[in-house]
């Protein structure tokens, strides 16, 4: 029977850390987690599931150690990136490293050994949009308004360059804003830093245009699934895929919260990635494939108030 290795970089990130406890690829065999502790986040290691054949590597993406860990894999999962869009501002150097010189060391490497390539960019590349949007949105339509969003479309045309020049396999995932538990999660992003701050009792900080504007997001379980189901019908048709779990306002966010946090306050901010346009984005693409998105908005936001529900002396305890 074929068992099929996978490499996932940036394995102890927010998706990664899920994604490593809910892998169903079938005749799976070694997965290799590679992460650089960047971010510190060795609990992501604790408690993994039995019978995989975890390989875990302490290794940046651009070591040439990458070489010999890509060439034993038939997958990349390619999850290592800088990924606040806010802060990205202020961590260009970063970006480029990362983000944009990273991903070409590791895409070279996967186009040179036949190793398939997953690479999840962003719903943020749509950036000021004033309609529905999917993947036949012109290319000079994408107006990304961070270097964060600006590096996701420098690597879709790398991939594509590669694929014309070397036949790399890949499939592209423009990933909703992420939101849902796991246990290297993080809480930069909109749902996620709103439930932290209601968790601790601070204000809830929204952009000052954003309260009514929709917005595309995708929750954990279903960008799990989604790499999930094009890993295991090995899918790399060298096409864009948006994944995402719903459209929502951060007004309907903030209300799925009150329900659990009724005293929450609102606080309005300025940010370097305002922008006054409301957009959604269609995922029919991928559901005509068979992907079905199943998440919740609800059950995520209370099952991660749930497990902030004691972090805060100043705030009542939750009555779920």
């Amino acid at each position: 029977m074929f068992h099929m290795n996978i490499c996932i970089s940036g394995a102890l990130g927010h998706i990664g850390s899920g994604l490593i406890r809910n892998l169903t690829v079938p005749g799976l065999g070694r997965v290799y987690l590679v992460d650089n502790f960047l971010t510190q986040r060795y609990v992501s290691l604790f408690d993994l599931p039995g019978g995989i054949d975890f390989v875990f590597k302490e290794v940046d993406i651009l070591s040439e150690e990458m070489r010999g860990i890509i060439a034993d894999s038939d997958v990349l999962v390619h999850l290592a990136a800088v990924t606040n869009a806010e802060k990205s501002f202020e961590k260009n150097e970063d970006v480029e490293k990362i983000n944009k010189k990273g991903l070409e060391h590791v895409a070279e490497l996967c186009a040179d050994s036949g190793c398939s390539l997953i690479f999840p960019s962003s719903t943020s590349v749509y950036g000021t949009q004033d309609e529905l949007v999917d993947e036949d949105c012109p290319e000079e339509d994408l107006k990304p308004q961070s270097p964060y969003a600006d590096s996701k479309i420098f690597g879709e045309r790398l991939l594509a360059r590669l694929f014309a020049v070397k036949g790399l396999k890949y499939v592209t995932l423009r990933l909703g804003t992420i939101f849902g538990y796991s246990i290297g999660m993080r809480f930069h992003t909109a749902v996620n830093k709103f439930i932290w701050q209601a968790s601790v009792g601070q204000p809830i900080t929204v952009w000052k245009t954003a309260l009514n504007q929709k917005r595309p997001y995708c929750g954990l379980k279903d960008c799990v699934s989604a790499i999930n189901f094009f890993v295991a019908k090995e899918l790399f048709d060298c096409q864009v895929y948006n994944i995402v779990t719903s459209n929502f306002t951060v007004k309907n966010i903030t209300d799925v919260i009150r329900k659990y946090v009724p005293d929450i306050q609102i606080a309005f901010v300025d940010s370097p990635i305002m922008n006054q346009l409301s957009y959604e984005v269609s995922c029919e693409k991928s559901k005509a494939l068979g992907l079905i998105y199943n998440d919740n908005i609800e059950a995520s936001v209370q099952k991660t108030l749930i497990k902030l529900m004691n972090v805060s002396a100043d705030v009542e305890r939750i009555d779920m």
